[in-house]
């Protein structure tokens, strides 16, 4: 078996607002290589953050997406979703938000009211997920994924355990609908234990990790929040953990073609993003 090599640990990234409900920090965006993260787009990582109890609901008011999928996985906290396709709902701890904007979407994100009047913690994690070209012209979709839902496989040898949101492990599979092949892993694992991750030749490997601290085969150390890039050559990688650690693994495969992004637009030409900006402008996104 061939290790995928690290390429790169990330660390110490200088967060940023979202609206006035998400700071964020953004380990990767649209702006970088896709040959080495597609299909992932950007990654954001918001939180652990202490917000007081309000009465004025905070978040990101209506804007639009199309030509990808975000995917919301919320760790502490509560947020609530509604879009021009007639879905809303609130996520809490363990529960995932996949949206696939297709040909274009309109939603609002903000922390729900329940949370919004009590305070607390808030800690998410969101994605973005490339589409190929054809699936950028498909209406939008929209799964809420319970975390009741979201199956938890043991690693070998006592090593931790797994939440399958997307793709597969060692014959357990997550519930999300994936346009093309997508690995979403959340593992907890156990200090002092070891475990390899699959992850088929030529697809992304890429681990945020939010607590604890691992060792990536044998040589590159990665602790606290980093993020770990590695090459997509190579069948999977060895992963010792040093202390408790939870650590989100991103997977999947290459979607070959050009990747022209403007704001919360991601597609193929130049051409295709003016076209974006004037159906959103002319409505045929839809509204709330």
């Amino acid at each position: 078996m061939a290790e995928k090599k690290v390429l790169e640990v990330r660390r110490d990234v200088a967060p940023h607002w979202v609206g006035d409900g998400f700071p964020v920090r953004s380990f990767f965006t649209y702006q970088e290589a896709p040959e080495t993260l597609s299909p992932f787009l950007m990654l954001d990582y918001a939180g652990p953050t202490e917000f007081s109890p309000s009465q004025q609901r905070r978040g990101v008011d209506v804007h639009p997406h199309k030509g990808f999928e975000t995917v919301t996985i919320v760790y502490q906290g509560e947020l609530e979703h509604r879009d021009s396709g007639g879905n809303q709902g609130a996520i809490g701890p363990g529960d995932v938000q996949w949206m696939t904007a297709g040909s274009g979407v309109v939603h609002e994100e903000y922390h729900s009211e329940a949370f919004t009047r009590r305070g607390g913690v808030l800690e998410i994690v969101q994605l973005w997920v490339n589409l190929p070209a054809a699936a950028k012209k498909e209406p939008p979709r929209y799964q809420e994924i319970l975390g009741r839902d979201v199956p938890v496989a043991r690693l070998e040898d006592e090593a931790g355990t797994a939440r399958i949101i997307a793709g597969e492990y060692r014959g357990v599979k997550g519930p999300a609908r994936t346009v093309t092949p997508v690995d979403l892993w959340d593992l907890r694992l156990a200090a002092g234990r070891s475990t390899r991750l699959n992850s088929p030749e030529g697809h992304a490997a890429i681990l945020l990790v939010r607590k604890g601290a691992v060792t990536i085969n044998g040589s590159t150390s990665a602790r606290g929040v980093a993020l770990v890039v590695c090459d997509r050559a190579g069948d999977g990688l060895d992963v010792a953990c040093d202390e408790d650690a939870t650590v989100l693994f991103l997977g999947g495969a290459l979607i070959d073609e050009p990747v022209v992004g403007h704001g919360p637009f991601v597609m193929n030409t130049s051409e295709e993003i003016r076209q974006a900006i004037v159906d959103y402008r002319s409505g045929r996104m839809g509204a709330l």
